[in-house]
């Protein structure tokens, strides 16, 4: 093979290693973007795995899940532009060096089910994992050898503005959906999802996952009341505490007036949470809560909405509304029926009208940007051209 062939070779097994890495890190960033809360759920997975979790700070997996995500999202994006390839290419391959040996045990051990590298969006087995990331380090590698031969989609004097636009746009990603719920819902609670028919679709053999095996309401006695309370006809709302002893209680003047309104109204209203009797007493002591409290698995409370407490409304068994802590509905004795106002209608926004948004707002000024730059680059060349053939000419 001559040597001119060989560079070509190298150049493109270099840039497709380059594309396989950067398409990785910004699905993998993105994801743990739009549900933060997901990602320092697994965090404190591997923590407890780990035996660290009893001495690890409330706020710190929160923390490491956001820095993660802006840092996968970040290398992703560069690494995809050619933006200060060298330093890029060997960050990546020092990720690649910490996670591959964590994929590896947890391949062996299995001491948390799934990694969370994809969060909800992708679910992977251990040793799939694995096998990913160890790809991956190869091709790190590679690109880190060759990263002279990265094709740049950016002239370097603008590189680093589309990278700081880049690390704002993941900053506030992942800060609005901390305050909010994600704005695209990879879980099987998501606006729109019949309960009942999901539910029995499951005992019935239909489906091969199961999804809301526990999603069961007990009583403070033991009873299962999960069908009975979601068969009730018309409005209903659960209010979703995992645990008590974590809960913002700042809003309770907002639950407990939605509280009355529904008692006024005729509507059920049920907080759900894990915590035990203590907590739950305590609970009402602090917020003069009246409501009744059912019991349910902890874990499968977190999934079902990314606050504590959280709020959903359901109509006949389906997800109509799912509000966070912070933006839970104002309501008082005066407010209209559900029937009547736009909060009992069903704010439905499929993923596809999510995901087109995102780009919309990322992709757009991303692509205005490098147009610019593209152009800018060509008058470049043109006048230098132009120079060439008037010295030509002289």
């Amino acid at each position: 093979m001559n040597p001119k062939r060989k560079k070509q070779l190298r150049w493109l097994v270099a840039n497709l290693c380059r594309l396989l890495l950067s398409v990785t890190f910004v699905f993998s960033g993105v994801v743990k973007l739009i549900d933060p809360r997901g990602t320092q759920y697994k965090i404190e997975d591997y923590a407890v795995a780990m035996g660290a979790y009893e001495w690890l700070p409330a706020d710190v997996p929160l923390a490491i899940a956001f820095v993660l995500a802006m840092f996968e999202f970040y290398l992703g994006f560069n690494l995809f532009f050619g933006i200060r390839r060298r330093t890029t290419t060997r960050l990546a391959l020092c990720l690649l060096l910490v996670m591959t040996p964590v994929t590896l045990w947890l391949a062996l051990t299995n001491a948390v089910a799934d990694c969370g590298c994809f969060g909800d969006a992708l679910r992977l087995t251990n040793w799939q994992t694995f096998g990913k990331n160890a790809l991956l380090m190869v091709a790190a590698v590679v690109a880190m050898c060759y990263y002279r031969l990265l094709t740049r989609f950016i002239t370097e004097r603008n590189q680093w503005l589309l990278s700081l636009y880049a690390m704002v746009f993941a900053l506030f990603l992942g800060i609005y959906n901390i305050r909010h719920l994600p704005v695209i819902d990879f879980r099987p609670f998501r606006i729109g999802t019949d309960l009942p028919k999901a539910m029995m679709a499951e005992w019935e053999g239909e489906t091969e996952e199961f999804q809301y095996a526990d999603f069961v309401l007990q009583t403070l006695q033991g009873d299962d009341i999960t069908m009975d309370w979601l068969a009730q006809p018309g409005y209903k709302f659960l209010l979703v505490a995992p645990f008590l002893e974590q809960a913002d209680d700042g809003t309770m003047d907002r639950i407990n007036a939605l509280y009355d309104y529904c008692q006024q109204q005729g509507y059920p209203f049920l907080a759900v949470t894990s915590s035990l009797q203590e907590s739950i007493d305590r609970w009402k002591d602090l917020t003069g809560a009246e409501y009744d409290f059912v019991l349910c698995d902890g874990t499968m409370l977190k999934t079902v909405i990314r606050s504590n407490p959280g709020l959903l409304l359901l109509h006949d068994g389906v997800i109509y509304q799912k509000w966070a802590s912070a933006y839970l509905p104002d309501v008082t004795l005066d407010s209209e029926p559900l029937e009547r106002s736009n909060l009992g209608r069903m704010q439905l926004r499929t993923r596809l009208q999510s995901i087109n948004r995102l780009i919309l707002w990322f992709v757009l000024p991303l692509l205005l940007w490098t147009l610019v730059d593209r152009i800018w680059v060509g008058q470049k060349f043109y006048r230098r051209r132009k120079w060439r053939r008037r010295d030509v000419r002289k």
